[in-house]
């Protein structure tokens, strides 16, 4: 009774000051839990106001009093949740799009692929309803197979690929997009045979007792292929792409989507939509560092947005995924991939450590940021080390230099990350859909429970982000909130209690501290006035609600700048 009251006489305070107004705000939200993201405990206010795309006022309600003109729309957000617009600290929103038209192969929740069978009948009925795009392109694509899912516990194979066609390529993408499977009909277009040699930073795997592939392909001996047949698609199909990975990112209530290791071919996309006025949302590009270098040279980095895009700095990737058993650790493997000795630990992306250390001292040298794509500890050793060389070369400023992942940091690497500079970006939704595997087939349990160590960071006075690397796995701003409070596993096993961080610091992790890692705190990642008017509702408070009852929190509305861009019309 006591809130209905309340809201009551708000209503009649606010619908009542029909004045002129100098400053009138376009809108005004109140009316439920509104959280500014201000400072190192949860701050609410009971109003906000948004006037030309930007806060004018985040306060009380008789502040807002001061702000309501005769045109001033007056939004009661019925007792849900406003928050800042979440900001993705590492993702790939093209890729995004890509999954999004791609037969989704993914296993539960996301999917229903969860055994070869099922992964043969779906990529059998993408290809019967996308004739159109097969005639066209000339492939059948999947992505999100995982047989750390699979009910056999191994990957498909070319054999089981030939099911769908034997005279049609195909290839699908496994979850962390690090590795693919090939039928027989690409892997001789992609001229792999038994006398292909392993490419440098990637291997092809090959059938028992002979050199034959058998369709899986690792890293580079995956990216190389891939990348042609990317580049066969038209203006029209990357545009659509493209836009499909944003559809993909503000459902979740992303307001800032990154590309991820761009090429310069996603960055014409990008400023062709942008040109076109068609970015929902902003979009901050990290080109390649090692392929794109001329791109960089020619372009160099933005510092603001034009028309909601900019080149924000570079990408360097140093290994491969811990769930697909590539990441480079410094101890084995529990269970090595097939074929491989029990001293098998990963690899480097790069031959010689000299290449890591020149493509740093070059984004040093440049003043360009730079995001390290580090997952396993030897792969953290040689960005430590090539951070290191570069800072000794031009000095110690205020990069913002950033590891991403981060998995598998060991506890005095992140101290001599916090001396350098470097902030890691977590990987933290490992715990909910590797878990299991990790504590059985990658790390071990010791290692497992340690993985994206975010409340040893916190404890040792570090910020650090939390990302969902899209299209590994959907862009869940929700998802990441649930497992880095969580830590549960598929299976009910909380990996690594002791890395638990609150709600709160898990929503600092994709708003605040996501907006410093962009050096855009001034403008984005809390509700102040001068700010951005990025925003995002949410139908419960996260603070507030069981921890086990966030991953059901539903995405209200998306806001960028004043504008709902996306509203959930499943919700009343």
């Amino acid at each position: 009774m006591k809130n209905i009251l309340w809201t009551f006489m708000l209503l009649i305070t606010l619908t009542s000051c029909k004045k002129e107004v100098k400053d009138s705000a376009d809108t005004i939200y109140y009316g439920g839990d509104i959280i500014t993201m201000e400072g190192s405990q949860p701050q609410y206010v009971e109003a906000v106001g948004v006037k030309n795309g930007k806060i004018i006022f985040a306060g009380s309600i008789a502040e807002a009093e001061n702000f309501q003109g005769g045109e001033t729309e007056m939004k009661d957000i019925k007792g849900k949740t406003m928050l800042p617009g979440f900001i993705d600290a590492h993702g790939h929103v093209w890729n995004a799009g890509f999954q999004a038209v791609a037969a989704n192969l993914l296993p539960a929740p996301d999917g229903t692929g969860n055994d070869i069978a099922s992964i043969i009948s779906l990529l059998n009925k993408w290809k019967a309803s996308n004739k159109n795009a097969i005639g066209k392109y000339g492939w059948i694509v999947g992505f999100g197979y995982d047989d750390a899912q699979l009910k056999e516990k191994l990957p498909p194979t070319a054999d089981d690929l030939d099911k769908v066609s034997a005279t049609i390529p195909v290839i699908i993408i496994h979850q962390s997009g690090h590795l693919a499977v090939m039928n027989h009909k690409a892997l001789e277009m992609s001229g792999y045979n038994a006398a292909s040699k392993n490419p440098a930073g990637g291997l092809i795997r090959r059938k028992n007792g002979s050199n034959e592939p058998n369709g899986v392909l690792e890293e580079m001996a995956m990216f190389t292929p891939l990348f042609k047949i990317m580049g066969t698609l038209d203006e029209e199909a990357n545009e659509k792409i493209a836009e499909a990975g944003l559809k993909s990112y503000i459902r979740f209530g992303f307001t800032t989507a990154q590309e991820g290791r761009a090429t310069s071919d996603a960055c014409t996309t990008w400023l062709k939509l942008a040109a076109k006025n068609k970015l929902t949302i902003d979009v901050a590009a990290y080109p390649d560092i090692q392929s794109q270098m001329a791109y960089m040279k020619k372009n160099g980095i933005q510092k603001e947005y034009k028309n909601h895009f900019r080149i924000a700095g570079v990408k360097l990737s140093l290994d491969g995924s811990p769930q697909g058993k590539t990441a480079w650790l410094t101890k084995p493997y529990i269970i090595p991939p097939p074929g491989q000795p029990k001293t098998y630990s990963g690899y480097p992306a790069f031959p010689k450590e000299s290449d890591a250390v020149a493509l740093v001292d070059s984004a040093y040298a440049n003043n360009w940021q730079i995001l390290a794509h580090c997952n396993g500890d030897a792969a953290i050793d040689e960005y430590i080390k090539a951070v290191k060389h570069a800072t000794r070369l031009y000095g110690k400023k205020d990069r913002r230099t950033i590891a991403i992942h981060s998995q598998t940091a060991r506890l005095d690497q992140l101290d001599t990350m916090k001396s350098l500079g470097i902030m890691p970006s977590f990987f933290g939704m490992h715990t909910y859909y590797w878990g299991d595997w990790h504590r059985d087939e990658t790390l071990g349990k010791e290692r497992a429970y340690r993985i994206s160590p975010a409340g040893t960071a916190l404890k040792k006075g570090m910020i650090f982000t939390q990302h969902h690397d899209a299209p590994v796995a959907l862009p869940n701003s929700i998802m990441i909130l649930y497992s880095v409070v969580n830590r549960i596993s598929r299976s009910g096993d909380v990996i690594g209690p002791e890395e638990r961080i609150s709600a709160y610091d898990a929503l600092r992790s994709i708003t605040i501290w996501a907006a410093y890692q962009y050096f855009e705190e001034n403008n984005k990642g809390s509700l102040k006035k001068g700010k951005l008017a990025d925003l995002v509702i949410l139908d419960k408070n996260p603070i507030k609600i069981n921890p086990l009852n966030i991953k059901d929190i539903q995405v209200v509305e998306t806001i960028k700048e004043g504008k709902t861009v996306f509203k959930n019309t499943a919700l009343k």
